[in-house]
């Protein structure tokens, strides 16, 4: 039941992205409009899974996870002086990317690979977004991947899924299957 619905989920992500870019194919900035609505898209996600499944626990660990992504994202944008490729202000690190690394790692850590996958290629196509349109340069993206994926490390667990994971050790390397029950 819970692959369908995180299938149904990104589906109906998928399809808004689609429709993003038969509008970005005439658009000048299409890629930068597509990466600033698939920002909204990640969250938008995980807020619909935690809802069809019912994920009171879940949505507590998105919220904490999302007031620590912005608290930190902002507190750095606002203290660090950094000029945007365009020349505008506060460029580091880069918002767009925290948001939408914060829910995919959210996504995937919740609800497993099936699901975090697609979240994944999302918030990349943000991050790249961000470069391409020269709002970003890469160390802002990379920066504010790495405090979204903090964020959401430090308050998810993983929900009633199975989830495959890799096992590294001195001698072997394997992939692991866990459930929380």
């Amino acid at each position: 039941m819970r692959h369908c619905i995180c299938r149904a989920n990104i589906s109906v992500m998928m399809l808004l992205f689609c429709l993003i870019f038969s509008d970005a194919a005439t658009a000048e900035d299409g890629i930068e409009t597509a990466g600033s609505v698939i920002q909204f898209v990640l969250p938008a996600s995980a807020a619909g899974l935690i809802l069809a499944n019912h994920d009171q626990k879940g949505f507590v660990q998105l919220a904490e996870s999302g007031i620590l992504t912005f608290g930190i994202t902002y507190g750095l944008k606002y203290t660090i002086s950094e000029t945007r490729p365009n020349g505008g202000r506060h460029s580091f690190p880069s918002g767009h990317s925290s948001t939408s690394f914060a829910s995919a790692e959210f996504i995937r850590e919740r609800y497993g690979w099936s699901c975090g996958i697609p979240a994944y290629l999302a918030a990349s196509f943000v991050g790249y977004s961000r470069v391409e349109s020269k709002e970003h340069f890469t160390r802002d993206v990379i920066a504010g991947a790495l405090i979204g994926i903090g964020s959401s490390c430090l308050f998810t667990s993983p929900g009633n899924t199975w989830n495959a994971r890799p096992l590294v050790g001195s001698s072997f390397y394997g992939v692991g299957l866990t459930r929380n029950w």
